[in-house]
């Protein structure tokens, strides 16, 4: 899918009129096997797909097919407190990425200039009124909001534009929602969306009303009804409560196996390398580059949510892991990044943090700084860092001359065709840390074993074959020195 073109114009009013230009939903072909794989799970992902120019009535099928086969029709809406208007453009152009990677047609786009959100309908009810026109002339049923809104905004700006009303934290849900596949990631999602929604329930009329004590009548419980009553909103509560310890333990579970994991490797000194960046960097390409993973690719934000970590080897035999994490965007809900913290580990337990940015992307600096927030929040600053400019066949060379210049230590490559992968791993096996242990030994030839796993987990700086064994001076773990010990000159 092709970039959007934003085209603002500020009126006297206050209000931006956003043209979105090119934001067709078309079919993303295939890609062909390849360093990324025969990326199944994408082919799985386009199985049904909406046919352009077709009509269908639509009535006895449940939610989810109406979602699969009709688009939503939305109108984006983004208030501009701070910055430049070409940082308030990028920020709708990545909303827009969002709500078509979540299954939506987006219709215009508007962008008003304010010091602050109202604190009642987030835009203001003049404009909120402006809105209901633009979503009355367009026929949209969805309005999507840049921020998080509050319940009550939500719900006055609902009752004033006359359509659904969300906001991106919503939308960032429920694009999580659509791509999680595993069974930690489920559980994950689920959980932040009901931490969300938990204080946003309400009800429509008499549906959540008291139940009535002893009283008899249209209104009244009668026999079997009496007593103190509960309101339906309480019930949703309490089966929220109780669904979201189930998850947490769920998750605590999972994260015990996860940890282990960690650990064990933590015991056998593998070096780690965590993989982070904002979404759509190319992270799971470059996993797929090196290790030939075959993590699905695909040109969307929150393609792949599922952390995957891989094996790769030095080029003096020494094994690492590479582990691929989700991507991280301006303003990631906390709820999230409180569900997926067992997973983020991965980075804050990392030997080297590979930090991976969107050459082409217009501000790459905001991307950087928006993923180091994230990384603060996940007390990951401490874990060295590794720029990685990626997509630099996509980067005009004048944009490129420039990231040199600002970002001077960082490795520019494309993991698409290939260019600069062998000075990235260079780079990183020179940054990761080597074995604490130098020995010297004399090992004898019926113990290849040994010098199997000198090889494998150590540094061999020399051999020499003697008469007695092979005479090797290397750099190990500690728990190789001790078996190397009745073997050490």
């Amino acid at each position: 899918m092709g970039e959007p073109s934003l085209n603002t114009n500020i009126s006297n009013t206050g209000t931006a009129e956003i043209e979105l230009d090119d934001w067709s939903l078309e079919e993303e072909p295939v890609q062909e096997s390849g360093f990324d794989g025969d990326q199944l799970d994408l082919a799985e992902r386009h199985a049904l797909r909406r046919v352009s120019g077709l009509s269908t009535e639509l009535e006895d099928v449940t939610e989810v097919e109406y979602r699969q086969l009709r688009l939503e029709r939305v109108v984006l809406v983004g208030i501009w407190t701070s910055g430049t208007a070409e940082e308030a453009d990028n920020s709708m152009t990545e909303l827009a990425a969002l709500a078509e990677t979540a299954g939506s047609q987006v219709l215009e786009g508007l962008l008003q200039r304010r010091g602050k959100p109202d604190a009642a309908t987030y835009l203001g009810s003049g404009k909120a009124r402006e809105v209901r026109e633009v979503v009355l002339a367009t026929g949209a049923d969805t309005v999507i909001c840049d921020g998080e809104l509050a319940p009550s905004q939500r719900r006055q700006l609902e009752d004033i534009v006359g359509v659904k009303v969300i906001d991106r934290t919503a939308l960032i849900l429920d694009i999580f929602a659509q791509h999680a596949k595993s069974r930690e990631g489920k559980a994950q999602v689920e959980l932040a969306q009901l931490e969300y929604l938990l204080p946003r329930l309400r009800g429509w009329g008499e549906s959540l009303s008291r139940q009535a004590g002893g009283r008899v009548g249209a209104a009244g419980g009668g026999i079997g009804g009496r007593g103190p009553g509960e309101t339906k909103i309480e019930l949703d509560r309490r089966r929220i409560h109780k669904r979201v310890s189930k998850l947490r333990q769920e998750i605590a579970a999972i994260k015990t196996v996860r940890t282990t994991k960690r650990a064990s490797r933590k015991r056998s000194e593998v070096p780690g390398v965590a993989i982070a960046g904002y979404t759509n960097a190319g992270k799971s390409s470059l996993l797929n580059r090196i290790t030939g993973a075959g993590v699905l690719v695909e040109d969307a934000l929150f393609a792949t949510l599922d952390a995957t970590t891989r094996r790769s080897r030095m080029s003096d035999g020494r094994e690492y892991t590479l582990s691929d994490t989700v991507g991280f965007v301006r303003h990631l809900p906390h709820q999230l990044i409180e569900a997926f913290r067992s997973t983020l580990d991965e980075v804050a337990d990392a030997d080297l943090l590979v930090h991976v940015v969107d050459g082409s992307h217009p501000d790459p600096g905001s991307q950087i700084s928006a993923v180091r927030e994230v990384l603060a929040d996940i007390d990951a600053l401490t874990v060295p860092e590794l720029l990685v400019v990626n997509k630099i066949d996509a980067t005009a060379p004048e944009t490129l001359l420039k990231l040199r210049s600002e970002l001077p230590n960082a490795v520019f490559c494309s993991a698409r065709t290939g260019e600069g992968i062998d000075e990235l791993l260079a780079v990183i096996e020179e940054r990761l840390p080597h074995p604490a242990v130098e020995v010297r030994a004399v090992v004898p030839y019926d113990r290849g074993d040994l010098m199997h796993r000198l090889h494998e987990h150590g540094e061999v700086l020399s051999t020499e074959h003697t008469d007695t064994g092979t005479a090797v001076h290397a750099r190990v773990a500690g728990w190789l020195a001790h078996e190397l010990a009745a073997y050490t000159a």
